[in-house]
């Protein structure tokens, strides 16, 4: 089995605490009300978002995979950081034990934020993750992001 890192950096206006807020503590319930194509569906299994949750995603429609399982790791609403774990997933879970997502949101120079993730993929056997795989995942996310962004800054009551 080996380990694969991989680390982002994103740049917003929004405040981390709202963005945090939007993103990670209302996410499951906005992010498939704005971006449907992304995520048709969130329900918990177990749980109810505290750590040790696991909830189950539904994909939208284009996306092409049609589901998968994360487990809740931790969350820490006042340090505003989120890890969770995928799982069990449709596609490549044959090859990968799980996959482990940590975002950390921090205070930027203009009052916005600085969202931090960390991205660890375990392996199975001698598989390898290559980087072009890694990148699709993340240019993904980097739109779920955006337009979360976007959404925040046209309702600025919102949060």
């Amino acid at each position: 089995m080996g380990v694969f890192t991989y680390e982002s950096e994103v740049i917003t206006a929004i405040p981390p605490a709202k963005m945090f807020k939007a993103c990670i503590v209302d996410g499951d319930t906005l992010i498939p009300k704005i971006v449907p194509q992304a995520f048709k569906t969130v329900e918990y299994i177990e749980g109810n978002g505290e750590p040790g949750s696991i909830k189950k995603v539904t994909f939208g429609e284009g996306s092409q995979f049609n589901y998968m399982k994360e487990k809740v790791e931790a969350l820490d609403k006042d340090k505003l950081v989120y890890r969770y774990s995928v799982i069990e997933r449709d596609a490549l879970m044959n090859k990968l034990e799980k996959i482990t997502y940590e975002t950390k949101l921090e205070a930027s120079p203009g009052g916005g934020s600085i969202c931090k993730t960390s991205s660890k993929y375990y392996t199975i056997g001698d598989f390898e993750i290559t980087e072009e795989g890694i990148k699709a995942g993340k240019e993904k996310a980097l739109q779920i992001f955006k337009v979360v962004e976007a959404y925040l800054l046209a309702n600025p009551d919102q949060y």
